[in-house]
This record gives structure tokens, sequence and C-alpha cells, in this order.
């Protein structure tokens, strides 16, 4: 009797030994399993930061087409003459990119303007050429006229360069001071601009659309945003940019540049005069005396032209970019000033 319950009193202690034990390696397992979950949870957490904050790309951009004006259309390659051309996607995406990540971040956004020098001729910078019309630039092309001051120091006594009239940037200092501290983004660099050459425009500023101007290719392709990295392909068209041929025609500046003020008839002069020579209608301004609008009217009361053989040909227009009257007026409708954009490729 007693060896059965010495028995009997063993086993219950061996039993209560193993559940103990077995508490101790499931409580083990469970610490790893939550120490594993965790691991996880903050390495997917750091991955999907890292993925926000990433710079966007080409690849990140989805473009679709999706017009909106289907006049005149082309296609994304088209013959030309004896050859083709195109609408270069791949680099119209790396537009898109660019404006996707400027915005991601926050910024006070203002406008350099000087429109036929109303802010004032800039002072002349350190280095300069006189370029072929004769007029003074800085050494990277950009002309005094028309253009503000950019200054590296706020006590530099000679600006370095000129920032275009319709670049935009991010206001790094409040714009009620006499010299406004900017960072470019229609251009690099840091810089400090008179106050005068700057318009604030907030920092509420939503890009929606985009007119991209191909020199090379002559044509205009007109975007909207839809959603994030997501854009719409509105319009494919023919255009014709300026000519260099100096001393009146100017090319269409290569850059980014913000939508100023529109008029629904630009009246022009004509060369070297100050006679009222036409028309140009639903003119949308973009840089200097650039405008996207449609087909010129050599005659001031004269009726508007819907189309010309010249679009989608060779330069020939005065900095502007000439469109069929229509889809200027589709830009016009569609492009508010200050709130889009019109990028120059090449």
């Amino acid at each position: 009797m007693k060896n059965y319950f010495f028995w009997s009193l063993l086993f219950a202690l061996l039993i209560v030994a193993s559940c103990k034990n077995s508490s101790k390696t499931t409580s083990a397992a469970e610490k790893r399993k939550q120490d594993s979950i965790e691991r996880v949870k903050k390495a997917q957490e750091e991955a999907e930061r890292a993925e926000r904050e990433r710079p966007r790309t080409a690849a990140d951009i989805k473009l679709e087409k999706d017009l909106q004006y289907d006049k005149h259309s082309l296609e994304e390659t088209y013959p030309y003459k004896d050859t083709t051309r195109q609408f270069q996607i791949e680099k119209i995406k790396e537009k898109l990119a660019f404006i996707e990540n400027f915005q991601r971040a926050p910024h006070q956004y203002g406008v350099l303007q000087n429109y036929k020098n109303r802010n004032g001729e800039a002072a002349v910078v350190e280095n300069f050429v006189r370029n072929a019309y004769k007029r003074v630039s800085d050494t990277l092309g950009t002309e005094k006229y028309q253009s503000a001051p950019l200054y590296q120091a706020e006590d530099s006594k000679k600006p370095s360069i000129y920032g275009r009239d319709g670049s935009l940037v991010s206001l790094e200092s409040p714009d009620t001071l006499k010299m406004v501290k900017v960072n470019g983004i229609s251009f690099e660099g840091t810089w400090f601009v008179p106050k005068r050459y700057v318009k604030s425009i907030g920092d509420s500023l939503k890009i929606t659309h985009v007119n991209i101007v191909d020199v090379t290719n002559q044509n205009i392709m007109t975007v909207e945003r839809t959603g994030e990295n997501e854009w719409k392909i509105r319009s494919m068209n023919p255009a014709t940019s300026g000519q260099h041929n100096p001393p009146h025609q100017m090319e269409t500046p290569v850059g980014i540049f913000m939508v100023q003020e529109q008029k629904p008839k630009m009246f022009y002069y004509g060369d070297g005069t100050t006679t009222i020579e036409g028309f140009a209608p639903y003119a949308s301004r973009f840089t200097n005396g650039g405008y996207i609008h449609g087909v010129p009217v050599n005659n001031p009361k004269g009726k508007i032209v819907e189309y010309s053989w010249s679009l989608g040909t060779t330069p020939r227009s005065h900095m502007c970019v000439r469109n069929a009257s229509s889809h200027a007026k589709f830009v016009y409708d569609t492009s508010k000033p200050f709130k889009s954009l019109v990028v120059v490729i090449d």
C-alpha cells in the first residue's frame, strides 16, 4: 500500500513538473511568435514609409489616353514628310513625375514676373554676353529683358543669372522682405530676388492641368491629373513654336512655366512697328511674350481662322505656340492662370 501511495505521489509530481515545463515552453514560443509579428509589422511600416517618401519616376506615372478634345488629333507616332514624328511619352512622364514630386512637400509658391519689364529693368549680371539679338543675357542664354535678377546672397552687389518670367519658385522667406529667398522649381538652386519680381500664389497650389509643347516634333499634348501618379491625355495636336530669326522672331524657350494671363484676342504689332497688324485668338501667356494661341489673323477686325497648313511643320512663330483655334480655346478654358503649367520640351 505504501509503495502504491509513493508511486502515485511521484507520478503526480512528474505530471505537475511536466505541465510547468510545458507552460514555460508555450509561453516562450508565444513570445517568440509575438516578437516575430512585431518585427514583420515594423518592417512593413518602414517599407510603406520609404515607398511614400520615395521620389517618383517616369515608371510610376500612369498616363492613359482619354481625349476631351478630338479635332485635328495626332497618333502617338505619325508620318511627317519622308520621316516620322512622335509624342515623347517617356520624357513627358519624367516631367509629370517631377510635378508629382514637388507637390508632395508643402511649399509657399511664387512666380517670377517681369513681362515687358513692368517690374523694372533687371540689373546687369556679373558675367554677361550679347546674344544674337544684340541684347544682354547671362551665360546660360536667358535675356535681361523681361527677366528677374537672381542673386547668390542677400547682400550681393550684382546678380549671377536671370530667372525667366513665368518661372515657378518656392518662397523660403517672407515676401514682405526687400529681398526674397527662393528655391527654384522651374530652375535649380537657391537665390535671392528683389520682392517686386515675385508674385506669391500661396501654399494651396494643386497642379491638375499641364500643356506639354514639343519644339522638336512640333506638337502639343494636354494632360489632366486624375489621381496620385495618374494622368489622362486630353488632347494630342499639331503646333508651331517660335523660330530663331533675329531681330524679331525668337525660339520658344524650353522649361516649366506658369500660365499667367489670358486674352480672348491677343493683338500684335507688325515687326519693327507699333502698328497693330492682327490678332491671335484665345491666347494663354506663359513666359515673356510667349502665348499658346490660335491661328493668327492678319487683320485686326478679321474673323477667327480655325486651321493653318503650317501647324505641326517647322518653327515660324515669334516665341508663341500656334494651335488650331478651337484647340487654343480648349487650352484657354481648361488652363487657368496661376493654377496650370506649360512645359516646353525638346
